[in-house]
């Protein structure tokens, strides 16, 4: 789990050795501090005299600080790549940046970081000058709403509240009524205390029901393959698609619809290990339908829904999905 990467004993590559050895003052800590409203996944690398060595995964949720690092970083070399969660399709934090360094899917601490073994790939990393605040040293990860570390919780919450099937739009950090009757709701639903939002595993709790099939709109993956999907819905007047969102097998996933649409569209196809199509003796494996909606292969959200190839798009077949006087719709993948 990324929450016990802090407390686990891990090898210290000799750049972070380096690093820690020459810190001053020894109080201070590197902090990563998440003013977003998604859930991330953190890594950094750090470089100096040539050395490079990355570490991850730091999980942060809206609104939290977590220290990564003691001792004071290096001014010149210090690197920082984010993920979102899969629940969340394309998500508004920093594009990827100009600088490499080898990542794992589960947590690591890789030293020679320019160079991947087995297990390991590259990674895009932004190059950051973490900010000076008191005795500490901060890395901000930020979207163009420009939160606090308080509205970013709250603005999180919505969010997770939506995809959960519950009615907290907007999704603007602020605790009006109606984010606080959807809320109260959820926490009446799921028999939680009254206090339940402070909690520090709140979001674990809204990430669970946001990830079950319910109320509202949701995926499941009953194949043994991996399934990437996409959405479709109409945002003032513009039907806007968006993805991809990776379902695992026997998983199911509730894509992050706001407000009460009467309609959404929905493609999906199973991928293998690799990212790559899969396809059986009569052609690939998708789930879709007759509108012809664009896509692209990496994450993407489109406005424009005319001529896809002209624009260096995918024409994908969508399914028309009504959700008018439902209060539950599932799509199953078999």
């Amino acid at each position: 789990m990324a929450n016990a990467i802090l407390a686990r004993r891990f090898f210290i590559p000799a750049v972070f050795a380096g690093l820690l050895a020459s810190a001053a003052p020894a109080a201070a800590d590197l902090k990563l501090c998440n003013r977003t409203s998604y859930v991330a996944d953190a890594a950094i690398a750090m470089e100096e005299r040539g050395a490079a060595a990355s570490r991850g995964w730091f999980r942060v949720v809206p609104g939290q600080c977590r220290p990564i690092l003691q001792g004071q970083p290096p001014a010149e070399a210090i690197f920082v790549h984010s993920r979102t969660l899969a629940l969340y399709g394309t998500a508004p934090l920093a594009p990827a940046g100009d600088n490499e360094f080898c990542i794992a899917d589960a947590d690591f601490v890789i030293g020679g970081a320019r160079k991947c073994r087995s297990g390991q790939r590259f990674a895009k990393f932004n190059a950051v000058k973490p900010t000076a605040v008191d005795q500490d040293f901060v890395i901000y990860l930020a979207e163009e709403a420009e939160y606090s570390d308080l509205q970013a919780r709250d603005a999180g919450i919505q969010r997770l509240l939506i995809a959960a099937g519950y009615d907290a739009t907007p999704i603007d950090g602020i605790r009006g009524a109606k984010t606080e009757a959807a809320l109260a709701q959820f926490i009446q639903d799921n028999k939680l205390s009254l206090t339940a939002a402070g909690r520090s595993d709140f979001f674990d709790i809204l990430l669970d029901a946001a990830q079950k099939p319910g109320s509202g709109f949701s995926w499941c993956n009953d194949t043994v393959h991996i399934v990437m999907a996409a959405i479709g819905m109409e945002d003032t007047g513009v039907l806007i698609t968006r993805g991809w969102y990776r379902i695992e097998p026997g998983k199911c996933l509730r894509p992050d619809i706001v407000g009460q649409p009467r309609r959404v569209y929905s493609f999906a196809e199973a991928v293998d290990s690799e990212g790559r199509r899969v396809t059986r003796s009569d052609g690939p494996l998708v789930w879709g339908g007759a509108d012809i909606l664009c896509t692209r292969n990496t994450r993407f959200e489109i406005a424009d829904q005319t001529d896809c190839a002209a624009k260096g798009l995918t024409a994908s077949g969508f399914a028309a999905v009504d959700l008018a006087d439902r209060r539950a719709m599932t799509i199953r993948f078999k």
